[in-house]
């Protein structure tokens, strides 16, 4: 979704309010859909895709449609498996970005991944391949945590 679609109160950087956001965890082949963020906040980390909710949308419906936004890939998306917050601070100690994020279990319907959106890659990861990547912690600790993966 694009800064200039959202509210007001929704605009990405310097919010007056946190942003509820949802990511989906989707293997394929024994591979993770990891994108290459594109975009602060964690410009050029690799990460479980995702994007904000909008307004009338359930988690659900979010996560299908960013997913496919973002990768092309088409999901169905199951239940809530992770929930984080992602704060960033200005120098001046202002809240730039806030994010609740919620990551939910997806399951595989079918696309081939491509950059998307605010991505700047789109793939499918092994777990040898993940421990090369520049992965974001919070990512990371999920898929170590539910998946044993990586």
């Amino acid at each position: 979704m694009s800064a200039a679609n959202e509210p007001n109160h929704a605009v990405r950087g310097y919010p007056d309010v946190p942003r509820v956001a949802v990511g989906a965890v989707v293997f394929h082949d024994e591979r993770v859909l990891l994108v290459r963020r594109g975009q602060a906040p964690s410009d050029g980390q690799w990460a479980i895709p995702g994007g904000g909710v909008e307004l009338g949308e359930s988690l659900a419906q979010a996560a299908e449609r960013e997913i496919r936004e973002e990768t092309g890939v088409r999901i169905a998306a199951g239940e809530p498996i992770y929930v984080f917050d992602l704060i960033e601070r200005d120098p001046a100690d202002n809240v730039r970005f806030h994010y609740v994020i919620v990551d939910l279990a997806a399951r595989y319907l079918g696309g081939e991944p491509h950059a998307g959106d605010d991505a700047a890659e789109a793939r499918w990861v092994s777990a040898d391949e993940i421990k090369q990547l520049a992965v974001s912690p919070p990512t990371r600790q999920l898929l170590a945590r539910h998946y044993a993966f990586g």
